[in-house]
């Protein structure tokens, strides 16, 4: 830390080159206690940095935890999506046999059932 003492000096030599403002600002004299002051400020902001970063390090700490279960949920999600669609190609198949089993009934019901009594009724019909 760097404290520049800027000794007085007479008025009346500087009036002329620097402005009232700046005089204004001048310290005259050092302050008592100063030194302490400004250690205690110092001692302030780095206790404030530290407890910042410890709330940044809990933060980061509660969304890695929250990161790592919603990645744990997705994983588990993936495989029953998974599990599901090899449910659903199985079912489609089943269905499909299923649908091939009832049409090889409606034409075996076709065949041996409807296509004889129509003929006999033709038979029957033509006879009369």
């Amino acid at each position: 830390m760097i404290v520049v003492i800027v000794e007085s000096v007479a008025m009346s030599e500087h009036d002329a080159d620097t402005p009232e403002q700046v005089l204004k600002f001048v310290p005259k004299e050092r302050p008592l206690g100063y030194g302490t002051a400004l250690e205690e400020v110092g001692h302030a902001i780095i206790a404030k940095v530290q407890k910042a970063a410890e709330l940044s390090t809990e933060n980061c700490d509660r969304a890695m935890k929250l990161a790592h279960k919603l990645s744990m949920q997705l994983r588990a999600a993936e495989e029953r999506i998974s599990q599901l669609e090899a449910e659903v190609e199985l079912f489609q198949d089943r269905a499909a046999r299923a649908e091939g089993w009832l049409q090889t009934i409606q034409k075996e019901i076709e065949q041996k059932l409807i296509a004889p009594r129509s003929v006999s009724s033709a038979e029957q019909t033509s006879l009369r």
